[in-house]
């Protein structure tokens, strides 16, 4: 498993670099393909601290199967979505400040750039059943309900989750969001009326711009421009 425990790592400096750091907050998971639980980091350090030691394996009810540390509490987010989504292989919660004020704002996510096509048609759902901690399987699977089949979700006055596939792909959405959030939340400062692309323009944009493909060349632009260690 060092590879995988690799990836989170990487993937956690990915996410502390980019702005999605908040002191020792934050978390990034993958799937363990034995199907024990999730490959997740200790609590108690920042995502960019990360290394591969620091990451350990969490069974679905919480128990560290795997490694050392302190566990997440937050870890029926990952739990519990993967339970409902056995299409993903990797989630990443965060507190990215752009997002968080626009879902605080209560604005919906518009097409206005680049950025926002890639979670269309579903567009960024809304969990607002708390703004406090995930803490239990209950709220944990509340979470997953908001998200339903969409990309990521809005943790109202909270964060973001964020799936995908893999590790490159549920990170790179993680970022692409804090850049869409960034660029509507700059576009409603102007005043006047905004416009986005229709649903049929968003479509061909997210097919032409976020292939699985392109999705993993950002991955590895992303990687290549970690600090050296």
């Amino acid at each position: 498993m060092e590879a995988l425990k690799q990836s989170v790592a990487t993937a956690s400096r990915v996410m502390g670099t980019n702005g999605a750091g908040d002191l020792i907050w934050g978390h990034v998971s993958a799937r363990d393909p034995d199907g024990r639980g999730i490959w997740i980091k200790e609590a108690n350090w920042g995502l960019e601290e990360i290394r591969p030691d620091l990451v350990h394996l969490v069974s679905p009810s919480g128990e560290i199967l795997e490694g050392k540390g302190q566990r997440h509490s937050e870890f029926p987010i990952h739990a519990e979505i993967m339970a409902a989504r056995p299409d993903v292989g990797a989630v990443v919660h965060v507190h990215s400040p752009h997002s968080v004020a626009l879902a605080a704002a209560g604005a919906q996510l518009r097409p206005v750039s680049h950025a926002a096509n890639y979670f269309e048609p579903l567009g960024v759902p809304r969990f607002e059943l708390t703004a406090d901690l995930i803490l239990t399987p209950e709220l944990g699977k509340r979470l997953a309900e908001a998200l339903g089949e969409a990309r990521a979700v809005f943790l109202v006055n909270h964060g973001i989750a964020v799936v995908g596939a893999d590790l490159q792909e549920a990170t790179v959405g993680a970022i692409v969001l804090e850049m869409a959030a960034r660029q509507q939340l700059l576009t409603a400062q102007y005043g006047s009326f905004p416009q986005w692309s229709d649903p049929e323009e968003s479509h061909a944009k997210r097919q032409h711009i976020y292939g699985p493909g392109a999705v993993h060349a950002v991955w590895d632009y992303l990687v290549r421009r970690l600090p050296a260690s």
